[in-house]
């Protein structure tokens, strides 16, 4: 179960979302992306995910300045995660922001390759 303060603040995220999320949320919403269904701010064994495919066990994070200031988590967090059988993909803000075509490219690509 998950815990109320992590599904509010999953919540708050969602309303919320910064720039970058809402640029790669627009192009994977709606099964628009491959036919696979994602989730903004997904709450996964107590950690909050941007963007989340639930077929392929796929984490999409996006890392701006708040990955940054919380860097030592995040080290440990797809660890944790990855031993449940996740997988993730990482991307920048600035790729995100400048070069949208070229992550949804090396996102299928990346998505390909698990088959």
């Amino acid at each position: 179960m998950q815990s109320p303060e992590k599904i509010h603040l999953a919540r708050q995220f969602r309303r919320e979302p910064t720039k970058s999320e809402k640029i790669l949320w627009q192009a994977l919403r709606r099964k628009n992306f491959l036919g696979f269904k994602f989730r903004r701010q997904h709450v996964v064994e107590g950690y909050i995910i941007d963007l989340y495919c639930h077929k392929l066990k796929l984490a999409v994070e996006i890392d701006g300045q708040v990955h940054i200031q919380t860097a030592e988590d995040d080290q440990y967090r797809p660890q944790i995660l990855e031993r449940k059988g996740l997988i993730f993909f990482r991307i920048s803000v600035q790729e995100v922001e400048e070069k949208l075509d070229e992550v949804l490219k090396n996102l299928e690509s990346f998505i390909k390759n698990l088959s």
